[in-house]
């Protein structure tokens, strides 16, 4: 009798079990599910609306570091052509050409890796974009993953000119400085629009370390930097996106 009862309450025991597993399964589903809608729906939302802030934004100030200017946000026509050139040239030479992954590159990085060589990163300006936008700061294959998972969506959903112009607005170019208006006004006290190419060449030179380099002191490195960026630049061309 006491073998049949505690076989009956095994029994009960493990349909219960099974119910709970299938139900935390399904809630798990429908918020990650409820996740990827909502991001998908807000880099279609920034494809029309202008970020007003970003995480980095808020984590520098956490971190103590004072915005130098308010971002201002200039549209892709009032930015300089030569300052397009310039990331193009030192950040991303295949932009205009790939779908937002530029598997050469990651090639070449890992290459250099295996032979000894300090990794490099090989981050596109579109997976620079939705870092900026979407993600926080740091490195985590979490992190990693979710900027693969966005840089698919934007590069589905926004023009190669669009994300150019958010790129551009969001960046960090120096302490407290975040977008490329800022920067011209903070460093050359001119608008964007006007930058000439050897100053937008020693902007795109404090990349990717925009906390360690001031073009306004520029290093031997940078200075040597610019005329590489210079020299890309006029190979490179007219980048027309």
């Amino acid at each position: 009798m006491k073998a049949a009862l505690k076989r009956k309450k095994k029994s009960k025991g493990k349909p219960e079990k099974k119910l709970a597993v299938i139900i935390i399964i399904r809630w798990m589903g429908i918020v990650l599910l409820a996740a990827m809608l909502v991001s998908i729906v807000t880099v279609v939302a920034f494809r029309y609306i202008n970020p007003p802030v970003t995480p980095l934004i808020i984590s520098r100030s956490i971190d103590g570091i004072k915005n130098r200017g308010k971002m201002t946000w200039v549209s892709y026509e009032n930015i300089s052509q030569h300052m397009v050139n310039a990331v193009v040239a030192s950040e991303d030479n295949r932009f205009v050409e790939h779908r937002g992954f530029d598997f050469a590159e990651v090639r070449k990085a890992y290459e250099q890796h295996r032979k000894g060589r300090r990794l490099r990163g090989a981050s596109t300006i579109t997976q620079q974009t939705c870092k900026n936008v979407f993600l926080w700061d740091g490195r985590s294959y979490i992190r990693k993953g979710l900027e693969v998972w966005f840089t698919v969506w934007v590069e589905l959903l926004w023009s190669k000119q669009r994300i150019m112009e958010v790129y551009l607005n969001v960046i960090e170019m120096g302490g407290g400085i975040y977008g490329i208006e800022v920067a011209a006004q903070a460093y050359y006290c001119k608008p964007a629009s006007r930058l000439l190419p050897e100053e937008a060449a020693m902007i795109a030179a404090i990349l990717p370390s925009p906390l360690k380099r001031d073009p306004m002191k520029p290093t031997a490195y940078m200075q040597k930097r610019q005329l590489q960026i210079l020299d890309l630049m006029n190979k490179i061309g007219m980048v027309k996106l």
